[in-house]
């Protein structure tokens, strides 16, 4: 009994142990089954993965044979320029007094003997040098090309600092360097304290006092340490200045010193040479830290067609992209025997259309007018080549963009005009199998200008070094305005109630009643506050309306902060270092503006709209002559330079024309730029009777009723008029009566000091100079005409277009109120005597 009591707990145990072993072993089964199919199903991608790479090398390697040994690099050895000798030098001035190091040369002040001189070329000294390596060579800047300095670097009060920038080019190697300072103050300064410190980067290199007589002009020459010259560098004129032995005060206007604009810095470097590889593109071709201007030459091909057109064009539109607000030197040569120190080759074409190909040294071989692989077997039409080589013992680069077709070259050059494709290339050869399409961005959405959204942080605008803003912060007194750009697309038009909420923080010790915060655009003062708390601010907030008329194009909004401090300044002096201002990238901007704009205006050329919308230019045609000349050419590039700067995009899709191969779609659809003399003008509708001013044969010009002969007409004309075959669309006619006027053309195209004048519909240019000078605001005559048929473009709902109509034709109200008053009063008296009857 007691035994089979024992064994009845036994049981359930071992059953509950038998279903745990039972379970666990299906558990580990499933596991494992769904792991392997895991695994077999996973492996079937990678496999196929693995056999579509495997098919497209195998591909590649029965499409192309590359060399078996790969062409060695070529070397780019830029050349010092020719040296030319200092002019005599000027007789010994009159002796100063005794000055410690570094000395200082005074010298009269005349006038007219110290005119601010045009920046002097390089200069090459003449020291043996071994054969491998470069010769020493000079370069003098001087103070006159920063737009900073203009006629005079006034340094006003008791401390003032004024600043100049420069940079330093890749390929060179400073060896030394020095800072000739020419300067004169007022001859009231106390001289033995007063002087003038020379800091470049942040490091002091010299203090020269000021002990000159009767206003006169010194020089003093500061070595700079090669070690501190870097790729951007600042140099800093500090001038603590007195006028009393025991107190000045730092508002007196006799506090004042000058630095002259033909002050120069002269750096002796040795350029350097280095391999030539796609990995460095766009070096050489263009140095963003150039100090010269480079020399783009283009070489002819045998018969100009519109694929070298279209391809030449938009490498340009891209250089122009690239140089932004630099200078570029721009040329069309038709072989390759005169080229000088600082020029670059551009060769864009197939080697039949470029016959000079067979003569370079290129890592592929050239045969029968095609470009072979490593087997000799001709490269496919489609395929794009790259290439990369030099010529006159390497001083000159050349970059190549070629194919055994025009489909080829089409797409090495945009290979290159593409940042997002260019940046993988490598090597000195590429082959171009295909290139990605880029979408095209939206008609409105302009990188440098306000964004498309309404609402919108600062943080979303750029800086006057077009960089994303950050929040900034200033120092001093007398600190500088933060400053940002405002830029409002060319067809928006702004509306009342456009805000700005400015977050903004600034330090303690500030002096309430006597420091202030205020807001300005283009200058003009929209805002202010006062800055109350002893304890500073953190994250205050100023929200001030946005007057839509003084929101441009071209705006620029300034936060100025007026900082003192609360001690009470001793001998007029104060310390205010620890007084400081920031303005925060989360200020946020709220606007009301619609999409209107006012058509033909030249005016909106300089913004380059209508033609930069979209900003890839794919809205935009090129038209030129069936034959054009090198001056046809040459304006059209000075053109795709221009739309260049203008533009920011990942792409160019500008095309060009000939005048019979141009299809009607083009003419519907893209605005027009028609480019050559009248005679062989493109499009015939612009120079028709019924399009406001024309030039006609027998060298006539017509306006109107008004014609004349002019003799000779070697003026250009720059019109824009609505399209005739879209009345949505623009046409710009670049013409004139001969080659000269189209030279007077591209000048304008070039320089902004003449291309930002530029407003109507019509632009009549004429100079009676024989060499222009850039500088010269006034060199070229342009004179205006307003006589196109105008029409608003506007995307806007009925209440803004009744509401514009009004605005524009005023006199519409008056007359609508007293006819709508007189229609009242009618009715008001028949419903009386209606009633009285």
């Amino acid at each position: 009994m007691n035994k089979r009591f024992s064994n009845q707990p036994s049981q359930p145990r071992r059953s509950s142990k038998t279903m745990l072993t039972r379970t666990l072993f299906l558990c580990c089964a499933g596991l494992v089954t769904g792991l392997a199919i895991v695994l077999l199903h996973a492996q079937q991608p990678i496999a196929a993965s693995a056999q579509g790479i495997q098919k497209q090398e195998d591909q590649l390697i029965r499409d192309f044979k590359l060399p078996s040994t790969p062409a060695e690099a070529p070397v780019y050895r830029p050349q010092a320029p020719v040296y030319q000798p200092e002019p005599a030098p000027a007789p010994e001035p009159a002796p100063v007094e005794a000055v410690s190091e570094p000395d200082i040369a005074p010298s009269e002040p005349v006038a007219s003997e110290s005119p601010a001189p045009a920046p002097q070329p390089e200069k090459k000294a003449e020291t043996s040098q071994k054969p491998n390596v470069a010769p020493m060579s000079q370069y003098v800047l001087a103070f006159n090309r920063s737009p900073a300095i203009g006629n005079r670097f006034r340094l006003q009060g008791t401390y003032a600092e004024a600043r100049v920038g420069f940079t330093r080019p890749k390929n060179w190697d400073v060896k030394s360097a020095k800072a000739v300072i020419r300067f004169q103050h007022s001859p009231s300064i106390v001289s033995d304290k007063s002087n003038l410190i020379v800091r470049v980067n942040d490091t002091s290199i010299g203090s020269v006092p000021m002990n000159l007589r009767n206003a006169q002009i010194g020089e003093a020459i500061v070595n700079i340490p090669a070690n501190l010259v870097q790729d951007y560098n600042e140099i800093t004129l500090v001038a603590q200045q007195t006028n009393s032995a025991t107190c000045a005060n730092p508002d007196d206007k006799a506090l004042w010193s000058e630095v002259l604009p033909d002050s120069k810095v002269i750096l002796d470097y040795q350029p350097q040479s280095l391999a030539l590889d796609f990995s460095r593109y766009p070096f050489p071709f263009f140095d963003n830290l150039g100090l010269d201007t480079p020399r783009l030459n283009y070489l002819l091909p045998a018969q100009i067609n519109e694929a070298w057109l279209t391809a030449t064009s938009r490498f340009h539109t891209h250089f122009g992209r690239l140089s932004d607000f630099r200078s570029l030197q721009t040329s069309l040569v038709k072989d390759t025997k005169k080229f000088e120190w600082n020029d670059r080759l551009v060769i864009i074409g197939t080697p039949q259309d470029q016959p000079t190909l067979k003569s370079l040294k290129l890592p592929l071989n050239i045969a029968n007018n095609q470009i072979m692989d490593g087997s000799k077997t001709a490269l496919p039409e489609n395929v794009g080549v790259l290439m990369l080589t030099t010529m006159n013992n390497g001083s000159v680069p050349v970059i190549v963009a070629s194919g055994n077709g025009a489909e080829g070259v089409a797409k090495a050059v945009q290979f290159l005009v593409q940042p997002s494709s260019s940046q993988i290339g490598s090597g000195q050869v590429i082959l171009v199998r295909d290139v990605a399409e880029v979408a095209t961005p939206n008609p409105r959405s302009w990188d440098r200008y306000l964004p498309l959204q309404d609402s919108f942080k600062l943080n979303a605008l750029k800086g006057l070094d077009n960089k994303p803003f950050k929040d900034v912060t200033v120092r001093g007194t007398s600190a500088p305005p933060v400053q940002f750009q405002f830029r409002a697309l060319p067809d928006d038009r702004m509306l009342r109630g456009s805000s700005m909420n400015l977050r903004y923080s600034y330090s303690a010790q500030v002096n309430p009643r006597k420091s202030s915060l205020s807001v300005r655009i283009d200058g003009v003062t929209i805002g202010s506050k006062k800055l109350t708390s002893d304890n500073g601010g953190n994250n205050e907030l100023l929200s001030v309306d946005l007057p839509p008329n003084l929101i441009k194009s071209d705006s620029v909004i300034d936060v100025a902060f007026d900082l003192y401090a609360k001690e009470t300044a001793k001998c007029g002096q104060a310390s205010d270092q620890q007084l400081w201002g920031t303005v925060h990238s989360s200020t946020d901007f709220n606007l009301k503006r619609e999409n209107s704009v006012e058509l033909p205006d030249l005016k909106l050329l300089t913004t380059g709209y209508p033609f930069t919308a979209p900003q890839d230019l794919s809205k935009t045609a090129i038209v030129v002559p069936d034959s054009p000349t090198e001056a046809d050419v040459m304006t059209l590039l000075k053109f795709s330079e221009r739309m260049g700067r203008l533009s920011q995009a990942n792409s160019v899709k500008l095309d060009v024309f000939t005048t019979s191969n141009m299809p009607e779609s083009v003419k519907s659809d893209r605005h027009l730029v028609a480019i050559g003399v009248r005679d062989r003008f493109p499009v015939k509708e612009m120079l028709e009777s019924n399009s406001g001013f024309r030039i006609m044969d027998a060298f006539a010009r017509e306006s109107g009723k008004d014609q004349i002969h002019a003799l000779p007409d070697q003026g250009g004309v720059i019109k824009s008029m609505l399209s005739p075959w879209n009345q949505e669309r623009v046409m710009i006619a670049l013409t004139a009566q001969s080659e000269p006027g189209l030279k007077q053309i591209q000048d304008v195209l070039t320089n902004d000091l003449w291309f930002y004048q530029l407003k109507e519909d019509t632009a009549l240019i004429s100079t009676n100079q024989v060499n222009p000078s850039p500088f010269d605001s006034n060199a070229y005559q342009m004179q205006f005409l307003n006589q196109s048929e105008r029409r608003r473009i506007e995307n806007t709902n009925t209440l803004s277009k009744a509401r514009q109509l009004l605005q524009e034709q005023w006199y519409l109200l008056p007359i609508g109120i007293i006819t709508s008053s007189l229609l009242l009063y009618g009715i008001a008296q028949l419903f009386l005597k209606r009633v009285a009857g």
